[in-house]
């Protein structure tokens, strides 16, 4: 089975990475899956997106999202995650998957956001999962969102990472693609766990991964047109 294609932060090769506009590109690629994208909280507790804590990267200002309202940061490019997933609901003809990684929680607002976009009748979501690298994020979620389906984001694929997955209650493990070779697959598959993969950019990586059995990457380049 050939795994999903979620383009990481969106298409950012046609506009910064974590845009609208930037997923509104991915989601005109053909072989686009889904998408992966990034939440933290402007300083008034909006989720907006955006990948680092501040807006140096990206947008070229040494200022944190923190310490700026989501009404100030729109026009800097970094967008509120209710336009984003008003943007995907939008996109005719798509029903993509989507990763959300929280990068951090604060209050209950991206989750009711993400629960009113994809949650489902019986507490669950509808072609999403939630990940992050933080297991207190993790955890959280998982007591205020039982039925969502969540993974562990991770830089080391080894059985402590697959204990501290079924732990926190995850469906799958998030690992960095580089980690990823027969055994750790199945490592990861025997405990019953999904496997995702990250950062692919190349078409040989996808196509080796998919054959292990890993069911989804964020992909890039080459690796996101298929």
């Amino acid at each position: 089975m050939t795994a999903l294609r979620l383009a990481h932060r969106g298409d950012w090769r046609r506009a910064p990475e974590n845009s609208v506009a930037a997923i509104e590109a991915a989601l005109r690629v053909p072989a686009c899956d889904g998408l992966e994208f990034d939440v933290r909280h402007a300083l008034d507790g909006i989720p907006v997106l955006l990948h680092d804590p501040s807006l140096a990267r990206v947008q070229g200002l040494a200022v944190s999202a923190a310490d700026l309202t989501a009404v100030e940061l729109e026009p800097l490019g970094v967008p509120t995650l209710a336009a984003v997933l008003g943007a995907v609901r939008d996109a005719a003809g798509r029903d993509p998957f989507l990763d959300i990684e929280l990068k951090e929680l604060r209050g209950e607002a991206a989750l009711d956001l993400i629960g009113d976009a994809r949650g489902t009748s019986d507490g669950g979501l509808d072609r999403a999962v939630v990940s992050s690298f933080e297991p207190e994020v993790l955890g959280a979620i998982g007591r205020a969102r039982p039925g969502w389906p969540r993974w562990l984001n991770t830089h080391q694929l080894a059985s402590v990472t697959v204990d501290r997955a079924i732990e926190l209650g995850c469906v799958g493990i998030a690992a960095e693609w580089h980690l990823i070779d027969a055994r750790a697959a199945a490592g990861v598959l025997d405990a019953g766990l999904d496997l995702a993969a990250f950062t692919v950019r190349r078409r040989a990586t996808f196509e080796r991964l998919s054959s292990l059995g890993v069911s989804a990457m964020c992909v890039e380049a080459a690796a996101l047109d298929g």
